[in-house]
């Protein structure tokens, strides 16, 4: 038995969910991993060594420029992967949809297959977000100097940076917790 809800959608009373509530969530996905992958690009063109000719140890090595491109890297393949997981889904999603012209926003989507998918597209982007914050870190570091050195712009930078994005992770993470367990 289907009924409308206030927007004309039809939806099923069975083990079944709404198709353009799924399209929509992929689609959130995919954008959010492009505007990060976008970052990426950035940090990775605006990295480079200081010319600094001194020999201070409170200047950033090659070594930590070479793990800014590595972080980016895995930063990159890790929105990738999810972005590709939720085309994937939302490719299938509206295939299945075709089946059936009748029901324009109905599809018998498999609940279950389809949250496996978004918990891996999800965990694409924590890892994605993970090592884009470490990769700004590193950024940082060499713009600013070594963590290790205590300058007061390297720490505030930081501070800021792994607060405010730390925070947004642990939301994000929570959601995805609560929308699975509710």
């Amino acid at each position: 038995m289907a009924s409308s809800n206030e927007y004309g959608i039809q939806q099923k009373n069975n083990d079944t969910s709404t198709t353009s509530i799924h399209v929509m969530a992929l689609d959130e996905v995919v954008s959010a991993n492009s505007l990060f992958t976008a970052a990426v690009f950035v940090g990775i063109s605006l990295t480079s060594a200081t010319s600094n000719n001194s020999l201070s140890s409170c200047n950033a090595g090659i070594d930590m420029v070479r793990n800014v491109i590595v972080f980016e890297v895995i930063s990159f393949s890790c929105f990738l992967f999810s972005s590709i997981v939720a085309q994937g889904m939302k490719l299938a999603v509206n295939l299945i949809n075709s089946n059936d012209p009748d029901e324009a926003f109905e599809a018998e989507v498999n609940t279950k297959l389809f949250s496996v998918g978004m918990v891996c597209a999800g965990i694409g982007s924590i890892f994605g977000f993970i090592f884009l914050l470490l990769s700004l870190v590193y950024v940082v570091q060499i713009q600013l100097g070594l963590l290790s050195c205590g300058g007061e712009a390297t720490i505030r930078a930081v501070t800021a940076l792994v607060v405010l994005v730390g925070s947004a992770l642990a939301l994000y993470v929570w959601t995805i917790y609560y929308s699975f367990t509710h």
